[in-house]
Formats: structure tokens, C-alpha cells, sequence
């Protein structure tokens, strides 16, 4: 009961108030470290908050710049709260969870979440065939398995062959996320339309997934605060609370492909949403829009039957009829995704989640007051359920 009711606790006690980012290139300059600096300065500006109130950050592990340097360099408070949430892009929505609960709980007061990559012009940790293998890459690389988008192309034929689900289904999550970056300036993809036949005849990255399904490699950075209800009410912007939010490990996990999973193509998501829903008013008939992380078109099928917007096997007939983009049945990644924006970590998808509830976005929904945004769908994972 007691953990139920600290959970049920952070039931919009808090707000995001303030977001930022840097441009976002194939090519970015600037060190890590400035990237970092700017976008988190950039958010405590759009929150009208000085630095020097800052006494929270939250960060994933895989980021370069850690607590003490950007404190240093941007001049912020005593810290009395940071964290570090695993397991890359699954950790997006765990940072402003964690803020959250510090917040709510009284062991700070202001806090910020940041990503900052040098992804497109960086090194890509998994081309070092020659590094000592973590388990349990040593059973499987052997064999062929090297990259991210292997063992999900792996996930992507066992859900065709399970369920019926096609290359036009993942060109839907494609063409969604491309138009919706066709509509926005910041996006990398914003002048570059995509078609069916460029799609289909586009080259082989891990058979079923091709050019078109495999996220972007981008620098860049993003940031966001998060305060108290009550504080949030006397900020720059409309406050965006945080309405519920979730992490999941479901059991006997092991990479992106789950081979010891009772049923492999049910993932982490699953097991965040019901953590996720079961803390919330809201149910997903009431989400607005939802921002699904996409660092490959196959992983949008498979969270939303994870997060119970459709039965087990029909996320791909679920993309059909337009259903992914404005006007449609859910429209998502409205800002173009990790597909078409930008690839960073997902960060992205928190802070377009925030543009929509504000009614701010390059790709507005109209009236849109709930918001779903999602991490890594394949490892463990986060979530949370935003709302105007």
C-alpha cells in the first residue's frame, strides 16, 4: 500500500515549465558538453528560471557530460537530487520521472533532464567488433547480430510471420513520420518528402528493415524543467504535468529480442503500461497524440499493442487509412520522430509532447490535452503520460 500510494502521489504534482534544444545536424561543431549547456540554458529560459535556482538534473548513463560539468559551467545551486537512468534511448521518459518523484517528495525544488549526442558525427559503439563481449552479446554476434537494427530486424520477421504484418505497414509508421518532418524547420528531414516507391526500392540495412526504417544518426541537444504544480502556475508558459510515469523490466529480459521471454514480441512496454495506466485517470481512448519512440519503424506496431491501443498482432493493420498522421486515429511523432527529426535518444519526443500540449507544435493537433510519450521499446524502458 505504501509504495501504491507514493506512486499514486506523483499524480500531477509536478509540471514541465521550460524546454530547449540545439539545432540538430548531421554535423554539429560544438562539443558534447556545449551542446549540453546550451539546450539546458535554452530550457531555463523558456521557463523564466535562473540557473542558480536549479537543485535537481537527470541524465542517462550513456551521456558524456555528467552532473558536475554542467554545474559547473552554467552556474547552477547546491544539488540535492541527481540521477542516472540506463539502457539508452529507454531511458528518455525516465529522467522527468525521476525529477518528478524528487520534486514531489520535497528533496528539490527545480530540476532539468538533458540528452546531448554526437551521434552523426561521433563514433557508433557497436562498429568496435574487436572490444571484449558484455554478456550476452558473446552469444550472439558470433553469429551475426552486430548492430541494434540486427536484433530488431530479428523482432520485425518474427511479428510478420506471427501476425501478418507488412512492409507497407512499417512504410505508414514511415510516411507519418516524414510528413510530420516535412512540416517542421528544426527537422533534419524537413525538405525531403518520402514516396512508397522511394521507400520500396530503397537499399537493405538488416532484411526486413531497410534505409527508411532505421532511425537518423544526429548531433545535437535538448533539455527540459520540471517544477511543482504550484510553482509551475506562475511560469512563462501553460504548465504541462506530469500525470503519470512508469519504468519496465519485464522478466527474463535479454537485449532487444526477449529469446527467453515466454513470448518474445511482448517487450518492456508492456510491462511499463501497465504500471504507467495503472497510475493514471487517463485511459489510451483519451490520448490526443502520442510521440512513440522510433528508432525503427517495426518498434511503433509493437507499442501500441503494448500500450493497449490496439489487440496483440493488430498494430500493423492499426497504421492503415491514415491512422498515424493528423486527423487520424492516433496521430504520432508529431515533430517527424527519431525517423525524421532528429535521433536523440528520444529526447526529442518529450519535448514535442510538451509543444502539443502548449499548442505550440509545427504540426498541431487541434485541442490536444493528453499526450503519451514513450522510450525504448526492446530494452527496458519509461513512460509518461503528460496532459495540459
Amino acid at each position: 500500500m505504501a509504495t501504491a500510494g507514493a506512486t499514486a502521489g506523483l499524480k500531477d504534482a509536478t509540471a514541465i515549465v521550460g524546454i530547449g534544444q540545439t539545432a540538430f545536424a548531421r554535423h554539429l561543431p560544438e562539443p558534447e558538453k556545449t551542446l549540453a549547456c546550451r539546450a539546458v540554458l535554452a530550457a531555463l529560459d523558456d521557463a523564466g528560471i535562473a540557473p542558480g535556482e536549479v537543485d535537481a538534473l537527470a541524465s542517462y548513463t550513456m551521456e558524456e557530460t555528467d552532473e558536475v560539468e554542467v554545474a559547473k559551467a552554467l552556474g547552477l545551486g547546491d544539488l540535492t537530487f541527481f540521477s542516472k537512468v540506463g539502457y539508452g534511448g529507454g531511458g528518455s521518459c525516465a529522467t522527468v520521472a525521476h525529477l518528478a518523484a524528487a520534486i514531489a517528495t520535497g528533496q528539490a525544488t527545480v530540476g532539468v533532464a538533458w540528452r546531448s549526442r554526437k551521434r552523426g558525427s561521433g563514433p557508433r559503439p557497436w562498429r568496435n567488433t574487436a572490444a571484449q563481449l558484455p554478456t550476452p552479446a558473446q552469444w550472439t554476434r558470433p553469429f551475426g547480430l552486430l548492430r541494434p537494427v540486427d536484433e530488431i530486424g530479428m523482432l520485425a520477421r518474427r511479428y510478420m510471420h506471427e501476425y501478418g504484418a507488412s512492409r507497407d505497414h512499417l512504410f505508414n509508421v514511415a510516411l507519418a513520420c516524414r510528413n510530420r518532418a516535412n512540416q517542421n524547420p528544426a527537422a533534419i528531414m524537413y525538405e525531403r518528402p518520402l514516396t512508397r516507391d522511394m521507400y520500396m526500392t530503397s537499399r537493405w540495412i538488416s532484411e526486413p528493415l531497410c534505409l527508411f526504417d532505421n532511425c537518423l544518426e544526429t548531433d545535437g541537444a535538448l533539455a527540459c524543467v520540471v517544477v511543482s504544480a504550484e510553482r509551475a502556475r506562475d511560469c512563462r508558459h501553460r504548465p504541462v504535468y506530469v500525470h503519470s510515469a512508469a519504468q519496465g523490466l519485464p522478466s527474463q529480459h535479454h537485449g532487444m529480442v526477449n529469446y527467453w521471454n515466454d513470448d518474445p514480441l511482448t517487450g518492456p512496454a508492456w510491462t511499463a503500461a501497465r504500471h504507467l495506466w495503472k497510475h493514471a485517470d487517463l485511459t489510451p481512448d483519451d490520448i490526443d497524440v502520442a510521440q512513440i519512440y522510433d528508432a525503427f519503424t517495426a518498434l511503433i506496431p509493437l507499442s501500441l499493442e503494448g500500450y493497449g491501443f490496439c489487440g496483440r498482432g493488430e498494430g500493423g493493420p492499426f497504421t492503415e487509412g491514415g491512422a498515424l498522421e493528423i486527423g487520424g486515429r492516433l496521430p504520432i511523432n508529431t515533430g517527424g520522430g527519431g525517423l525524421s527529426e532528429a535521433y536523440v535518444h528520444g529526447f526529442n519526443l518529450v519535448n514535442e509532447g510538451v509543444k502539443q500540449l502548449r499548442g505550440t507544435s509545427t504540426a498541431q493537433v487541434p485541442g490536444a490535452a493528453a499526450c503519451l510519450v514513450t522510450a525504448g521499446e526492446g530494452v527496458p524502458t519509461s513512460a509518461l503520460l503528460l496532459r495540459s
